[in-house]
């Protein structure tokens, strides 16, 4: 079995190389994945492995999800602040008209904004959600709004340079009020206290299939001071975009897979018509049902990350067509998913009787869009609401294709992380040689059994952690992945290669959590976003509480820090315990408990240890933040008739963006 494992990853990655060069004009060998960088961004393209392998109906149906998810880049935009679509299209007016010098270092400032903006859809930092400035001044980027024919300039370069307003995209304040201060446009005229009572009062803890309240509405404050919502769907907020993203999945129902395919792009349809959330429901357990098509999609409002109460979804398009070859170890995760709810080392009371519809792949993504483009997540599990989780299953799924780009685009720099990072030559090693199969083992145990193991107590509501939610379950995640790395049952299964393979894992992971990923944030900065939060949660917890047995240790040499794990079954018992106490506090919903978790281990960053980290990360000239291009789809005509459908990849970011506000702006 460690055999088939090793050709299994193997077929998938050579796959991946030999499709780059499919409709490129260079050949495979010439074939660059990093593509621009700027700031802290590096841009990226992906390959599609297994394209020429669709019939013609497959690739005609990914085709139109692909359009579906393309058209709802507005929504996103207008969600992440109701000023980011002005200001857009103010950008996009300038490179459109503008006749002046392009060759200008101010120019050259403005195009660096514009590339900022385009890769964060808005002026919030994607990942740290602060406000980020044009380094060119003010009457510059007037100048260039007025030669552009940019009306209401003065409004919009207010809420560009202004320093006091907008700052943070979802805000993490411990002394203000995080609905005011926040810039999402999901709230108009009301505090959190407001909207807080406004859910209280329609909720119904008695209800076995509670509704997602909030998911998909605007709450506002009318003139008579009554607190109301108003929808998101056809005929409503997001109208126009909507009816552009339905009319695409009628093309694409009329050449689907199959009938469970059929059904659910209808629910989904009715459900942009009505904004109904019971028929959301109802699309995403069809949706749960559809485990036999190559191809598959995400299309709605989706994750509640950029709420700062965790209510609302931000739109998301997402399409993919299934790895067969690789998808042999999460269909192994699959089955076994009864044996690891049973074994999971958490309170009984909180483990899952009967585990139902896991269902988990390993994909290669055809088009990211709205909240996954073009920075996105390597693995998705949905859908969200727990009960239906608990009654009807998920999907589970690892981007192959996407872990492989940034492997490869890391591959292609002469400087890297872990050579700086890591203690010894010993460990340098030990990730070299098992590093990448233990990552992407990790995130198919995150994404497949990780989110969808456990249950809430009854009565116990999925929105008890309030802002600290998305923080706390990816640690729930993360901890099953990680406690279940060094189980012997994953060599058993043949999946985990060696028993020795899920050390590269820890000890990077460890790496990561205690400084590596701090690179990313600005200096004096908290630690906000809930990825990173999760990921210093959990090493700072375990650094802690090993301490007396030094199961990590901080060693210091030519006056660099190092984290070193000195005791790998130990470390995997604290995992352990970690998942056992997280999970309680989500089964319980206490909220108390969860929030000093955070608060404590989470937020704050040593100043001295956040110094030398930029310091030594600056010093080799990476950039810290990865995103992606699409590949373009398009239909050869011959005769008036569609034959095929040839992937283009492109090496345009800048032209990709101005394309995509060309054919897919709606609002």
């Amino acid at each position: 079995m460690d055999k088939l494992f090793k050709i299994m990853v193997a077929v998938s990655m050579a796959t991946a190389i030999s499709a780059c060069g499919t409709r490129e004009k260079e050949g495979a060998e010439d074939f660059k994945y990093q593509i621009d960088q700027f700031a802290d961004l590096k841009v990226m393209r992906y390959t599609i492995p297994g394209w020429e392998d669709l019939t013609l109906q497959q690739k005609e149906y990914a085709y139109h999800l692909a359009e579906a998810a393309k058209y709802g880049r507005d929504i996103l935009w207008d969600q992440n602040c109701r000023w980011n679509l002005p200001i857009r299209k103010a950008v996009e007016a300038i490179f459109q008209n503008y006749k002046g010098d392009r060759g200008s270092d101010s120019f050259a400032q403005f195009t660096v904004y514009a590339k900022r903006l385009f890769f964060s859809n808005g002026i919030h930092h994607h990942y740290a959600e602060d406000k980020f400035f044009p380094e060119c001044d003010r009457e510059y980027f007037a100048s260039l709004m007025a030669a552009s024919g940019v009306r209401d300039s003065e409004a919009l370069l207010d809420v560009i340079y202004d320093k006091e307003k907008y700052l943070q995209r979802r805000s993490t304040s411990k002394t203000g009020d995080i609905v005011s201060l926040s810039s999402v446009n999901f709230y108009e005229g009301v505090t959190r206290e407001e909207v807080e009572a406004y859910y209280a009062s329609l909720a119904d803890p008695s209800d076995p299939e509670p509704v997602s309240y909030g998911l998909n509405t605007k709450v506002v404050k009318g003139p008579d001071g009554a607190v109301h919502e108003e929808p998101w769907k056809v005929g409503g907020i997001y109208g126009p975009a909507l009816e552009k993203i339905c009319g695409e999945l009628e093309k694409a129902k009329a050449v689907a897979e199959n009938d469970i395919q059929v059904r659910a792009i209808s629910l989904l349809q009715e459900y942009y018509r009505t904004g109904d959330l019971r028929i959301w429901d109802e699309f995403n357990i069809e949706w749960v049902k559809d485990t036999l098509g190559k191809v598959d999609f995400i299309n709605g409002f989706v994750e509640d990350y950029n709420d700062p109460l965790g209510r609302k979804g931000s739109w998301e398009g997402y399409v993919n067509i299934k790895d067969s070859v690789a998808s042999a170890r999460t269909e192994i995760l699959s089955r076994e998913a009864q044996w690891f709810e049973d074994h999971s080392p958490v309170d009984s009371r909180f483990r899952k009787k009967t585990v139902k519809g896991i269902s988990a792949k390993v994909v290669n993504a055809v088009c990211l869009a709205g909240d996954s483009y073009p920075s996105t997540p390597i693995g998705i599990n949905l859908p969200n609401a727990d009960w239906i989780r608990k009654e009807h299953g998920s999907k589970s799924v690892t981007i192959a294709n996407i872990t492989h780009a940034y492997d490869y685009a890391a591959r292609e720099l002469p400087r890297n992380v872990l050579d700086e990072f890591a203690w010894s030559d010993e460990e340098k090693a030990l990730y070299r040689e098992w590093g990448t199969v233990a990552d992407e083992i990790h995130t198919d145990l995150h994404e497949c059994l990780g989110h969808g193991s456990g249950q809430l107590l009854p009565g116990v509501s999925s929105t008890a952690m309030g802002e600290y939610a998305s923080a706390l379950e990816e640690a729930r995640a993360d901890l099953f992945g990680l406690y279940y790395c060094a189980d012997p049952k994953m060599v058993e299964l043949g999946i985990m290669p060696s028993p020795e393979a899920y050390k590269a894992q820890y000890s990077n992971y460890i790496r990561n959590g205690m400084m590596v990923q701090f690179n990313r944030v600005e200096l004096g900065r908290q630690n906000t976003e809930a990825h990173m939060q999760n990921r210093k949660l959990i090493a700072e917890w375990c650094y802690e509480q090993g301490a007396a047995d030094n199961v990590i240790e901080k060693k210091v040499r030519d006056g660099k820090t190092y984290f070193v794990v000195n005791d790998y079954q130990a470390l995997r018992g604290l995992f352990g315990r970690l998942l056992g106490e997280i999970q309680r506090i989500k089964s319980e919903g206490d909220y108390k408990a969860g929030k000093a978790l955070v608060e404590k281990y989470a937020v704050n960053i040593d100043p001295v240890l956040h110094k030398e980290v930029k310091e030594r990360y600056d010093a080799l000239g990476l950039k810290p933040y990865g995103g992606f291009v699409n590949p373009d789809i398009v239909p050869v005509v011959k005769k008036g008739k569609v034959v095929d459908y040839d992937v283009v990849y492109t090496s345009d970011y800048l032209g990709q963006m101005l394309s995509y506000g060309k054919k897919y702006s709606t609002l």
